[in-house]
């Protein structure tokens, strides 16, 4: 099975392809890919296939893209307030 992950940085994004072998979850998609290794600050508590929020226990399919999320560093809620109240609006 060939599965894609992908962890993006604020100057970078880093891809991974990889051959696994069927019944293969995240997490063996993530340790295979030697990110974790490369990048020690990643969580893998906080993943995705295709933009949908899973565990890391997740059974991946044939051509899945496993995405793995950096903390958001600002509340965007917020942010979109502080941008209308400099605004006037």
């Amino acid at each position: 099975m060939r599965v894609e992950v992908v962890y993006a940085l604020p100057q970078r994004q880093e891809r991974v392809s990889l051959e696994l072998a069927p019944e293969s979850t995240v997490q063996d998609a993530i340790q295979a890919s030697g990110l974790l290794q490369r990048l020690p600050q990643i969580d893998i508590e906080r993943v995705g296939v295709w933009g949908r929020p899973v565990s890391p226990q997740t059974l991946l399919r044939d051509r899945d893209r496993v995405e793995i999320y950096r903390p958001l560093v600002a509340d965007p809620k917020q942010v979109r307030r502080e941008r209308a109240a400099k605004s006037g609006k």
